[in-house]
């Protein structure tokens, strides 16, 4: 997105660590909020249906009361729904600015149709409230003619919204959601991502696992939500009809149950799909933590269906979001890693920039040793082979011949056929000419 790059300001190192912290805070904020409107929606439109062919009326008093539960009001939709998803937007424009990857042009994507997602099913939870009043209403036979015309207009307008806009609504939001998760995807695999085509990218196999996790914890976070608001914070309402709460107790600790039987098997793919250099102890202990706390939920899901053990609706919710944003922290500490020799270049353009602007001779030069150390170390060391051979056995050849260095270092090519090949590392000129002096100089040193 070329607009957002011209609002973009040059960051520090420790302005780009702050910006991550951030994205943490403000994906906190949205990612449960937008699963729940997404699993809510769903439910609500799911149980609309079962009353239709069925007739119960519970079912029809639950697809009302699901649909006012998680969309609370239109203030709400708005804060945290659309306003954490632009600031979203605005870190990744700082963080993966110059970056050729479609992070942001995706996420502008999930913002435009989350924007009309929730228009459309604000419109259809106030059509169905409407509907359900003009359903109650028995028109007198005395009423003025243009009267009654305009009521029967404005029921079947309400009546056609709140059956149409819910799921159009749920579909655009899907949408939204998927090309979310595709942006995120996307920069927690920043070394490795492959996929410079939109479709190619909505279809590749880590979006996908990405996508069922999200909608796995949608459904089960939207279930938990239900429990907590009707046998919590509601608690005053459950007792006025005991078979209804029942009804919801029953039909909201199942689905819930089911739809997490699933997430830590998706949870365990998902960290194992890394790769191994972006790999660190704290995704470990992140991704173990939401596993243990879905774990903690499955308990609490079977206390409240089997026992009926109503105290545990106030903590179930609170355990599954506690869940959902140790999920996030754990993809970003894999964004993080993913990005650190990007976030090295971007740091050390404001170095430049700060050098040029306080008049100063000399600019600050990339740092060869923590390129090395972010892009080669993984596979080379100086005194032994690890994935390729010892830095101290091949660079006898390159004394003298730094430029060939830096063009090998740029575009790898195989020489030696007991080694696999190299991969391109996708350094810029200016990196390759600091590894390269890194190497030689260290070579210097070893003689």
């Amino acid at each position: 997105m070329d607009f957002l790059d011209k609002l973009v300001l040059p960051q520090s190192a420790e302005h780009i660590e702050l910006l991550h912290y951030m994205l943490i805070l403000v994906l906190a904020l949205f990612v449960p909020f937008i699963s729940i409107i997404f699993g809510g929606t769903f439910a609500s439109i799911h149980y609309g249906k079962k009353f239709r062919k069925t007739k119960t009326l519970y079912y029809k008093k639950f697809s009302k009361d699901i649909i006012e539960y998680v969309t609370v009001n239109n203030g709400v939709g708005v804060i945290l729904g659309l306003v954490p998803l632009l600031a979203a937007i605005l870190i990744f424009a700082q963080l993966l600015h110059t970056a050729q990857i479609q992070t942001v042009s995706f996420l502008s994507l999930a913002f435009a149709f989350l924007l009309v997602g929730l228009f459309m099913i604000y419109t259809y939870r106030y059509s169905m409230v409407l509907s359900n009043v003009f359903e109650s209403v028995n028109l007198n036979t005395d009423i003025d003619k243009d009267a009654e015309e305009d009521y029967r207009k404005i029921k079947a307008k309400s009546s056609y919204l709140s059956l149409n806009y819910g799921k159009s609504g749920l579909v655009i939001l899907f949408i939204g959601i998927w090309f979310y998760v595709a942006a995120i995807t996307s920069a927690t695999t920043f070394t490795s991502w492959n996929f410079p085509g939109m479709i190619t990218a909505l279809a590749a196999p880590k979006v996908l696992l990405n996508l069922l996790i999200f909608i796995a914890f949608a459904f089960t976070l939207t279930n938990a939500a239900i429990l907590f608001i009707h046998l919590y914070w509601n608690n005053s309402k459950k007792d006025e009809d005991v078979s209804y709460t029942k009804f919801v107790k029953d039909i909201a600790s199942k689905a819930g149950l089911k739809a997490s039987i699933i997430l830590p098997i998706l949870i365990a793919i998902n960290l194992f799909s890394f790769p191994e250099t972006n790999l660190t102890g704290s995704i470990f202990v992140y991704a173990i933590a939401s596993i243990l706390l879905i774990f903690l939920a499955y308990h609490f899901f079977y206390m409240i269906q089997i026992k009926n053990d109503y105290r545990f609706g106030s903590l179930i919710f609170f355990v599954l979001i506690l869940a959902s944003v140790a999920f996030i922290i754990k993809d970003q500490k894999a964004m993080t890693n993913a990005t650190k020799s990007h976030s090295l270049v971007l740091s050390t353009e404001y170095d430049k920039i700060l050098a040029e602007l306080k008049g100063e001779g000399t600019v600050v030069a990339f740092n060869g040793k923590e390129l090395y150390d972010v892009r080669c170390a993984s596979c080379h060391k100086f005194d032994q082979k690890l994935v390729g051979p010892a830095h101290f056995d091949v660079l006898p050849k390159y004394v003298g011949k730094e430029a060939q260095l830096v063009a090998f270092i740029r575009n790898p090519v195989k020489v030696d056929p007991a080694y696999p090949p190299m991969p391109n590392p996708g350094l810029k000129p200016q990196e390759a000419d600091a590894i390269a002096k890194y190497l030689l100089e260290e070579f210097a040193k070893k003689k």
